[in-house]
């Protein structure tokens, strides 16, 4: 059976951490081995922790466009 962090905090330390978190509660959703009552919660807990992951890239985005001048260039592996 999938294990489901037991204390997490309400906001993630980091991008890094939120990301982590996300996939194993993703991993636990679909592995349909919750009972009804904590599918709810961790589906809530889920829908936090992605929007807290959009408006940390946003965040990075909007950094980004200040740093190019308002113009968002497209990224080139060197």
């Amino acid at each position: 059976m999938a294990s489901v962090p037991k204390s997490v905090p309400a906001v993630p330390v980091s991008y890094e951490a939120a990301l982590q978190e996300l996939e194993q509660l993703v991993a636990c959703l679909e592995s349909g081995e919750l009972p009804l009552a904590q599918l709810l919660t961790q589906y809530q807990r889920g829908a936090e922790l992605l929007k807290y992951c959009r408006d940390q890239l946003q965040a990075v985005e909007g950094q980004i466009k200040v740093l190019d001048q308002g113009l968002l260039k497209t990224w080139m592996p060197e």
